[in-house]
C-alpha cells in the first residue's frame, strides 16, 4: 500500500483484511510512512497523517510516537491543524505523561483567542486530560471566560471548571460566585452546566451549601419552567421538556435539600408537581420520575409525598422494562425499612416478580419479599417463598432459605407452624441450608416438648422419602434417637396415625450408615440414635450391638471412635447405659454450649455424642464427687443430672467446703477478655476480641455491628495469616447485620501458632449496605492479651 493513501483508502485495506497478520502488516507499512513524514522539517500532509494514526490508536495498535506530533499541530495557527492536534492530544495525551504539559502554554493562548471555535477546543482538551498543575495555573482563565457573554463558551466553561474542582477541590472557592450567576441564563446548555457544577461545589464542600440553599427557589423556578413549558423541538425527549437538565436539577434539589427543613419546604410543592405531571410511558419520563422519587425520600418531604413516590415505585413494577422493575425494587429496599406501610401496599406485585424470567430481578424481589416479612403476613408470605424455594435457582437457595429461616425465627405464630417450616425448608432445599440450621432446629424441637411425638412422625416419614438431604437426615436420626419410643408406639393425634416397628426404623438408620450420600456428620448422627434406641426398644438390642462392633473398625476415626465407645457400654458399663443414653434435657438456646447462628464444629459434635466417661464419675466415693464438683464451682447438665445420688449430708459437707475455699482463694472470678475495634467506617463496627488460648492455640472471635438505618446484608469476612500460623474459619452467625445496633454477626476463627511467632492478620470486609457492594481491607499488627506479643 503506498504511504500517501488517504485516511478512507487506508481504512477499506483495513477492514479488507482477511487475517490478523495481514490486518498487522498493513498498520505497520502504513506506521513506518507516518513515521518518516513526521520526520519530515516541513510536511503539508501533517493533519492528514496524524488522522490515519488516531485511527490506527482506536484499533488499538500503538501510537505513542505522535504524541509530539499534537505538540506542534496544536501550535500551529491553522484552525483545521489545531482541531485534529487537540484530538490527537485528548487521545494520546494523560495527565501522566511530560508532554502533557508542553501544550500548557498553548491552550492558555487559544483561550484568548478571538475565534469561539479556537476558545471551544482549548477549553474541551483542559476538561478532558488537564493534569492538577495545568488546572491550578489555567484556573483564573476558566473563571474569566464563565463571565463571558457567549453562551457557547459559558456552557465549555462550566464543565471545565467541573473537572478542576475533581481534580483541586480547594479551587472550587474561585468559581462559587460565577457559578450562582449562571443560574439567571436562558440557555439551557449553560444552566446544564451550571448546575453540574453547583452540584460538584457542594459534594466536593459541604460547607457551600449554605451559600447555595439560597438559590432553591432560582432552582425551583427553572425546574417549574421546564415542566410547563409547551413543545419545544430544540429539547424535546419523547414528549419530555430537556429530561438531562430536569434530572440534573432534581438531583442538586436532593443535595440542597437534605436535613433542611426551610429548603424542603421551598420544594414540596415542585415535587409533587413533577410527580402527577411526568408522563412514564416514555424511558425519558420514567428517568425523571425516578428522580423525583429518590430526591423525595431524601429530603424532610411530606408524609403524603412519600406515599405518592412509593406507588410511582409501584408503577414501575409493572413496566414491560426489566430495567425499570430493577431499580424501582432497589429504591424500596432501601425505604422498606422507614416507610413499610406504604411499601407493603404493593407487597403482591413484589412478589409477582419472583417470576420473573431475569436472575437480577429476581434476587431483587426476593430480598425485597423478605424485607415485607410481618407478623401481620407471615402465614401468606410464607407461603410464596416456599413456593418460591421450591422452583428456585440454584445460585439463589441458599439466599432464600437463610432469609426464611430468618423470618420464621423472629415472626412464627406457633412453635409447630415453625417446625414445619423448616421442615419443609429441609425437604425442599436440604443441602443449601447453613450449618446452625441443624443445632438450631433441634434446639427448637427439644423446646416444644408437646409436639415431640408428632415431629417425630414426621420427620421418619420424610425420611423414608428422601436420605439425600444432609441436614433434614441429621434432625430426623436426633429426634429418632430421642423419641424413638413415641415413634414405635404409633398414636399421634396431630398427624394420620402410622405402624412402625423396631425392624423398620432400624432398616433406615443402618441404611444411612451404608449410603454413599450420607456425610460423615449424618452417619454419626445415625450411629448415635442406634445408640439410643437400645434404651427405648426391647427385641433387637443384639441386633444393635451387632451393628454398633462392625463400625468399631470404620475408617473413619470419629464413627470408629463412637463405636468404640458404644461397645465399651455395652460390655464394661452396661450397668450404666440407661442412664448415659437417657433423653437430651431441654437446651437453652443462649447457654454458652449452644450460640445461635455460630455453631461450630465441637457444637454439633456435643449435640450428638454422648460418651460414658461422664458416667465414670458416679463410680468415685460420694465425697470425692463432691469436692470435685466444688472445686469446679459449677457443673454441666450431665453432672447435675448424676449428683442427685450424693446423699444430703454430703452436699451440705460440699457447700462448706466450697464457701472457705473460695474464701482462701480470694474470690478469682475470671475478667472478660479485652476487646478492640479494628475497624469502623459507614456505620459498620468490628471489634476483636482474643481468648481461649492454650500453648500454642488461640480463639480469635470478631464481632460486626451496624449503627445505620437499613441492615446489612451479604456479609463476609475473609482472613489471612502468615505461612508459620495455621488458620480455620467457623461458620459464620449470618449474613445480615440488624439495623440500628438490634444485632450482631460474629465469626469465630482458630489460629495455631506452633513456633509463636509474632502474629498479624489481614482481613477483608464484603457487605451490601442500601444496594451498594462495599468491599474494604483492615491489617491487623498488634492483638490485644493474651494473643501472643
Amino acid at each position: 500500500m503506498a504511504p500517501s493513501v488517504c485516511l478512507q483508502e487506508m481504512i477499506r485495506v483495513i477492514r479488507s483484511a482477511r487475517t490478523q497478520g495481514e490486518e498487522r502488516g498493513v498498520i505497520q507499512r502504513e506506521c513506518a510512512a507516518i513515521r518518516a513524514q513526521f520526520r519530515q522539517a516541513d510536511s503539508g500532509g501533517r493533519s492528514h497523517n496524524l488522522a490515519k494514526l488516531l485511527y490506527v490508536h482506536m484499533l488499538g495498535y500503538p501510537a505513542h510516537f505522535g504524541q509530539m506530533e499534537c505538540v506542534r499541530m496544536i501550535a500551529s495557527p491553522r484552525y483545521s491543524e489545531k482541531r485534529i492536534g487537540y484530538l490527537g492530544a485528548m487521545m494520546l495525551l494523560d495527565e501522566k505523561q511530560d508532554a502533557s504539559l508542553l501544550i500548557t502554554n498553548s491552550i492558555k493562548n487559544d483561550l484568548s483567542h478571538s475565534s469561539q471555535y479556537i476558545q471551544s477546543l482549548a477549553l474541551c482538551t483542559l476538561a478532558c486530560m488537564g493534569s492538577a498543575e495545568m488546572c491550578r495555573d489555567l484556573a483564573p482563565e476558566i473563571e474569566r471566560l464563565l463571565k463571558a457573554s457567549n453562551s457557547y463558551i459559558k456552557k465549555k466553561a462550566a464543565l471545565c471548571a467541573v473537572h478542576i474542582v475533581r481534580k483541586i477541590p480547594e479551587l472550587g472557592e474561585l468559581f462559587t460566585p460565577s457559578a450562582h450567576s449562571l443560574l439567571s441564563d436562558k440557555n439551557h446548555g449553560v444552566l446544564h452546566g451550571a448546575v453540574v457544577l453547583i452540584t460538584e461545589l457542594c459534594e466536593r464542600n459541604p460547607g457551600n451549601l449554605d451559600e447555595f440553599r439560597k438559590a432553591v427557589p432560582e432552582l425551583v423556578q427553572i425546574m417549574k419552567g421546564l415542566v410547563t413549558s409547551g413543545y419545544s423541538p430544540e429539547h424535546n425527549v419523547a414528549g419530555i421538556s430537556d429530561p438531562f437538565l430536569q434530572v440534573r436539577v432534581l438531583r442538586l434539589l436532593r443535595i440542597l435539600g437534605r436535613n433542611n427543613d426551610e429548603a424542603s419546604d421551598a420544594m414540596n410543592d415542585l415535587l409533587a408537581q413533577v410527580a402527577t405531571n411526568t408522563d412514564s410511558s416514555k424511558t425519558a419520563g420514567s428517568a425523571v420520575l425516578y428522580e423525583t422519587v429518590l430526591t423525595i425520600m431524601d429530603i424532610k418531604s411530606e408524609s403524603g409525598l412519600r406515599v405518592l413516590a412509593v406507588n410511582i415505585l409501584g408503577r414501575f413494577l409493572l413496566n414491560n422494562d426489566r430495567n425499570i422493575r430493577y431499580i424501582s425494587m432497589t429504591s424500596l429496599q432501601k425505604i422498606v425499612q422507614t416507610d413499610h406501610t406504604a411499601v407493603q401496599r404493593h407487597r403482591g406485585t413484589i412478589v409477582d416478580c419472583l417470576k420473573d424470567q431475569d436472575a437480577s430481578v429476581k434476587r431483587r424481589a426476593l430480598e425485597l419479599s423478605l424485607a415485607l416479612v410481618s407478623a401481620a403476613n407471615i402465614r401468606s408470605m410464607m407461603k410464596e417463598l416456599l413456593r418460591f424455594l421450591s422452583t428456585c435457582p440454584p445460585e439463589l437457595r441458599s439466599h432464600a432459605t437463610s432469609g426464611i429461616f430468618n423470618a420464621a425465627e423472629r415472626y412464627a405464630p406457633s412453635q409447630r407452624w415453625h417446625i414445619d417450616t423448616i421442615l419443609h425448608v429441609l425437604i425442599t432445599a436440604g443441602g443449601d441450608v447453613r450449618d446452625e440450621t441443624v443445632p438450631n432446629l433441634i434446639q427448637l424441637i427439644s423446646v416444644a416438648s408437646e409436639l415431640h411425638c408428632y415431629t417425630v412422625h414426621k420427620l421418619y416419614r420424610a425420611l423414608i422419602s428422601d436420605i439425600s438431604q444432609q441436614s433434614l437426615v441429621q434432625v430426623a436420626c436426633w429426634c429418632i434417637g430421642e423419641y424413638g419410643d413415641l415413634l414405635l408406639k404409633g398414636d399421634c393425634d396431630e398427624i394420620e396415625p402410622m405402624q412402625v416397628t423396631e425392624d423398620d426404623v432400624l432398616d433406615v438408620l443402618e441404611t444411612i450408615l451404608q449410603s454413599h450420600m450420607s456425610s460423615p456428620t449424618s452417619r454419626g448422627f445415625a450411629l448415635t440414635a442406634i445408640m439410643k434406641l437400645s434404651t427405648r426398644i426391647t427385641n433387637n438390642i443384639d441386633r444393635i450391638r451387632s451393628v454398633v462392633s462392625i463400625y468399631g473398625s470404620c475408617i473413619d476415626v470419629e464413627l470408629q471412635q463412637r463405636a468404640v465407645e458404644y461397645n465399651a457400654l455395652f460390655k464394661k458399663y452396661d450397668h450404666m447405659r440407661a442412664a448415659v443414653l437417657e433423653r437430651m434435657p431441654i437446651m437453652d438456646k443462649n447457654s454458652p454450649g449452644h450460640a445461635n447462628g455460630d455453631p461450630s464444629g465441637e457444637i454439633t459434635k456435643d449435640l450428638i455424642q454422648t460418651t460414658p466417661i461422664q458416667g465414670l464419675l458416679i463410680q468415685e466415693p460420694a465425697s470425692q464427687v463432691c469436692d470435685l464438683l466444688d472445686l469446679l464451682g459449677e457443673t454441666n447438665t450431665s453432672s447435675q443430672a448424676n449428683q442427685n445420688q450424693v446423699n444430703t449430708t454430703s452436699n451440705s459437707t460440699s457447700s462448706s467446703v466450697q464457701e472457705n475455699l473460695l474464701d482462701l482463694l480470694g474470690g478469682l472470678e475470671p475478667t472478660p477478655a479485652p476487646n478492640v475495634t479494628v475497624y469502623e467506617k459507614g456505620g459498620v463496627n468490628l471489634k476483636l476480641q482474643c481468648d481461649n488460648q492454650t500453648e500454642t492455640a488461640i480463639t480469635v472471635t470478631f464481632t460486626a455491628s451496624n449503627s445505620t438505618q437499613s441492615d446489612i446484608t451479604s456479609f463476609t469476612l475473609q482472613a489471612a495469616v502468615p505461612k508459620s500460623v495455621q488458620l480455620q474459619m467457623k461458620a459464620p452467625s449470618g449474613d445480615v447485620i440488624p439495623a440500628q445496633g438490634r444485632g450482631t454477626v460474629t465469626q469465630t476463627i482458630l489460629l495455631n501458632n506452633p513456633n509463636k511467632a509474632s502474629l498479624k492478620m489481614r482481613v477483608r470486609l464484603s457487605y451490601t449496605s442500601q444496594g451498594t457492594l462495599c468491599q474494604d481491607m483492615v491489617q491487623i499488627d498488634s492483638f490485644p492479651s493474651p494473643a501472643w506479643n
